[in-house]
């Protein structure tokens, strides 16, 4: 049985991993940093098997540790503080975690395999938010870094890590080039989720507005159970290398808001949608699109969805979650009459 350690185990990519390579077969570790973290029980509800260790990103100890009880064969890097707005108020946090954290994870494998790095497979998440002020559309392998915000320069400062101990030291170690990536899982402060659960919120009469930033900014979003796949792949190969992950299509804020809205039956969002300046980003990246031919090409993977599908997707999981609330707060105020 092989067996995985997932660092960000609590995260939409975390447990769609996890769900991922239990189908697999295998043994999953995952590291949780904090006593009594209140995202376990979401974890082992959708993991059964999951054997959750104490860790934390910024503590080399507790990373060797974690890597001798796991004993991986293979090891996912997806821990970070991933939401680039905050990475400006919290730049040496995001620095601290989402940039050094990886140099940590790479140094407990080699202590724990003793600079034999090649017969443990490491992912590392690296990002599109590396290009940045980008230099050629679509963005590809060669295509250099220009990035945009101190989370960024974290991940391209991890993203060089990784290639330069799969150099120094032999390590089996791949980069994964993500660009965005969806679910219901996401989290509430991602401005996918904002939309979505925001339409189904106005929906059912429990918000009146939705305030946003910059409605002109424009992704490549594509579903997170889908990337992860691309994750085992890029791990299952003999020799490793580093991967754009896309769509290969773009669609702006306007557009999420287009079908997040249609899909619970409110024609015009302009009447519940407000601008606030204070949420645009100091520097905003330029057109982020993804050319992932190399991926089809040598791993075999492609997206199985569409933006559409994805949208109303979210839109319809965040509908049931509020309708099981708006349950839940009437049968509690019965309760206490």
């Amino acid at each position: 049985m092989p067996r995985a350690l997932i660092t960000g185990i609590t995260g939409q990519d975390g447990i769609y991993l996890a769900e991922f390579l239990a189908l697999k077969g295998y043994e999953i570790f995952g590291l949780l940093r904090g006593q009594n973290n209140p995202k376990a029980t979401a974890v082992q509800q959708a993991v059964p098997s999951i054997k959750l260790l104490g860790g934390d990103l910024r503590d080399l100890p507790s990373l060797i540790g974690a890597m001798e009880i796991a004993k991986p064969d293979e090891v996912y890097n997806l821990g970070a503080i991933s939401f680039v707005g905050l990475s400006w108020d919290q730049a040496e946090l995001t620095s601290g975690i989402t940039g050094m954290g990886v140099l940590r994870v790479l140094e407990a494998l080699r202590i724990f395999t003793q600079n034999d790095m090649s017969r443990i497979r490491f992912y590392q998440a690296s990002s599109s938010e590396m290009f940045g002020k980008v230099r050629e559309v679509p963005q590809r392998e060669t295509t250099a870094f220009h990035p945009r915000s101190p989370y960024g320069v974290a991940k391209a400062f991890g993203h060089h890590l990784t290639v330069n101990y799969r150099e120094s030291y032999g390590a089996h170690a791949c980069a994964g080039i993500l660009f965005n990536h969806e679910s219901p899982r996401r989290g509430h402060e991602f401005v996918t989720r904002k939309v979505t659960r925001g339409a189904a919120r106005i929906a059912l009469g429990l918000q009146d507005r939705l305030v946003l930033g910059n409605l002109e900014a424009r992704r490549d979003w594509g579903f997170a159970g889908d990337y992860v796949e691309a994750m085992w792949l890029m791990l299952q190969q003999e020799r490793p290398e580093d991967y754009v992950i896309a769509t290969g299509q773009t669609h702006s804020i306007r557009d999420l808001l287009d079908i997040a809205f249609q899909r619970v039956g409110i024609p015009n969002w302009q009447s519940h949608v407000l601008q606030d300046p204070r949420l645009f980003r100091p520097a905003d990246v330029d057109l982020l699109v993804g050319d992932a031919s190399r991926a089809r090409d040598e791993l075999g993977w492609k997206p199985r969805g569409d933006f559409r599908t994805l949208i109303e997707m979210m839109v319809d999981a965040d509908l049931a979650d509020g309708e099981q609330n708006e349950k839940q707060a009437a049968g509690s105020g019965n309760r206490h009459r």
